[in-house]
C-alpha cells in the first residue's frame, strides 16, 4: 500500500514578496521538464485534432477486445469522435461481445444527481449496473464472465471527482478476478501541467479521496490507472488505449473536442477550472450555485451581505478572477428556495487562476466576515488535509497555506513523473 509523508509544517516568512514567490514554486514547482522516460511516449503533431482511446481502438479494428466478452463503464461523456456512443460502437464491434454495462455517480446519461438504481439500455437493451447506488464496486455477479472491463469516462482533473474512484474500485475488482481493464484515455480537461492544493491526509481515504495525491494532479485519466495499480498494488491486467495529438499544456477548449458536461452542474469549462475552489465551500455553509443556470460560477447563502465580500475578494487581488455582488435563489441543493446573497465569479486571465489559492481566500474571507455562519473546519471532507484546514482556522495567510504545500507537490511529482504517457 501507499506509505504517506507528513504534511510538512507551516512555515513563516518575513517578506511579502518572498511569500509569494514560494507560492508560485508551490504551484509550478517541478514543471515536467526532465521527467523520467515512461516505457512509451506520444508525441502531438500541429494542427491535428486530439484523438481520444475509443477513436484509437476503433483504429485498431477493436484487435484487442476481439473473441472476448466485455463490460463497459460509461457514461454521456463516453463518444468518439464521430459522436456515437462507446456503448452503441462496441455493441457492434465484430467479434466483441458486450454483455453488460456500469454507470458513475450521475448515471449513464449524466443527468442524475442523487443515488442511481439498475436500468436497462433503451438502444441495445443491455442492463446497466449501477455504481453509485446500492454499490460502488461491481458485485461477483456483475462480472461474472466477463474477460475484461472497459472504462471510457471523462473526468473533470480533480480528487475528489467520484469518477477516478469508481476507475479504481473497478480496477480493484478486476484484478481480483483476473479480469483485463482498459482505459480509453481522454485529456484531463484543466490541462496536463500544474499540480495545486494540499495532499489527501493518509488516514482519509474515502470515495471522494481514492488516492494520496493533491487536488489538482495534472495527470489524464489513464495515467492515474497506471499509477494507482502501481503504487497502490492493485496488480491488474491494465492497458491503456492512449490519446493521440495532446501536449500537456492543452486545456480542453485546445483539444478540437465538444466539451460534454461530465455532470449535471459542471456545465462549462471556466466552471471546470473554478469547481475545485468553490465545491470546498459548500460543506462550511455556502451555496456554490446547485439550482441555478451556472452552478460553480456563483456561490453565497442568505447571510451573506453581497457587496462587501465582492469588495473585500476584489480588494485581495486574487489571481486571475474577478467578483461582483449577486443575489439568486437555487431550486436545488442548499438553501433550495431561499434567497441568497453572494459573489459571481468572472475568470478573466486563466492561466493565472489557481483556484485552490483562490478557495481559501474565499474562505478566509468568509471565515472572517461571518464568523458565526461559516465553518470552515467542514470542509475537511473535500479538502483532504487537516493541517491546511487548522491553518486557515488559526487565520495563515492562504498564500501561506499555499506555499507550505510545496515540499510534497515536489514529493508527488516525481512519483507522477513515472507513470506519464503524453511528453
Amino acid at each position: 500500500m501507499w506509505h504517506n509523508r507528513t504534511s510538512p509544517g507551516m512555515f513563516r516568512f518575513g517578506s511579502p514578496r518572498i511569500l509569494w514567490l514560494c507560492v508560485l514554486c508551490a504551484i509550478f514547482l517541478g514543471t515536467p521538464r526532465a521527467a523520467a522516460p515512461a516505457k512509451t511516449r506520444f508525441y502531438y503533431h500541429p494542427g491535428d485534432r486530439t484523438k481520444t482511446g475509443i477513436d484509437i481502438l476503433e483504429e485498431e479494428n477493436f484487435a484487442p477486445l476481439r473473441g472476448k466478452t466485455i463490460g463497459l463503464i460509461t457514461n454521456q461523456t463516453g463518444v468518439d469522435s464521430q459522436g456515437r456512443r462507446t456503448i452503441d460502437v462496441l455493441a457492434h464491434a465484430p467479434d466483441v461481445k458486450l454483455v453488460a454495462l456500469f454507470s458513475p455517480e450521475h448515471g449513464i446519461a449524466g443527468k442524475a444527481d442523487a443515488a442511481i438504481a439498475n436500468a436497462t439500455d433503451a438502444a441495445t437493451g443491455l442492463p446497466i449496473y449501477s455504481l453509485y447506488g446500492e454499490t460502488r464496486r461491481p458485485t461477483p455477479e456483475m462480472l461474472e464472465n466477463l474477460d475484461a472491463l472497459v472504462f471510457d469516462i471523462q473526468d473533470a482533473g480533480v480528487r475528489f471527482y467520484t469518477f477516478i474512484t469508481t476507475m479504481a474500485y473497478c480496477m480493484e475488482e478486476a484484478a481480483k478476478r483476473h479480469i483485463t481493464f482498459i482505459v480509453l484515455d481522454s485529456p484531463n480537461p484543466l490541462g496536463g501541467e500544474v499540480i495545486e492544493g494540499p495532499m489527501l491526509d493518509p488516514d482519509r481515504a474515502s470515495f471522494v479521496g481514492y488516492f494520496p495525491m493533491p487536488v489538482r494532479y495534472g495527470m489524464t485519466i489513464g495515467e492515474l490507472a497506471r499509477m494507482f495499480n502501481a503504487e497502490n498494488h492493485i496488480g491488474a491486467d491494465l492497458r491503456v488505449f492512449p490519446l493521440r495529438n495532446w501536449r500537456r499544456s492543452e486545456t480542453y477548449d485546445e483539444t478540437g473536442l465538444a466539451w460534454i458536461p461530465p455532470s449535471p452542474n459542471l456545465r462549462t469549462l471556466d466552471a471546470a477550472f473554478l469547481y475545485p475552489g468553490i465545491e470546498i465551500l459548500q460543506a462550511a455553509g455556502v451555496s456554490v450555485g446547485r439550482g441555478t443556470d451556472t452552478p460553480f460560477e456563483i456561490f453565497g447563502a442568505p447571510w451573506i451581505h453581497a457587496d462587501a465580500l465582492a469588495a473585500e475578494l476584489n480588494h485581495r487581488n486574487v489571481p486571475g478572477a474577478n467578483f461582483a455582488a449577486a443575489d439568486f435563489t437555487p431550486t436545488d441543493g442548499l438553501y433550495q428556495g431561499q434567497l441568497c446573497r453572494g459573489v459571481r465569479i468572472t475568470v478573466i486571465d486563466r492561466p493565472a487562476l489557481h483556484p485552490m489559492l483562490m478557495g481559501l481566500e474565499i474562505a478566509d474571507a468568509l471565515g472572517k466576515l461571518y464568523p458565526g455562519n461559516f465553518d470552515s473546519a467542514k470542509m475537511i471532507a473535500l479538502v483532504g488535509s487537516q493541517s491546511t484546514v487548522d491553518a486557515l482556522e488559526h487565520g495563515t495567510p492562504p498564500a501561506q497555506i499555499v506555499a507550505s504545500w510545496a515540499l510534497a507537490l515536489s514529493k508527488f511529482r516525481k512519483l507522477r513523473n513515472k507513470y506519464l504517457l503524453y511528453h
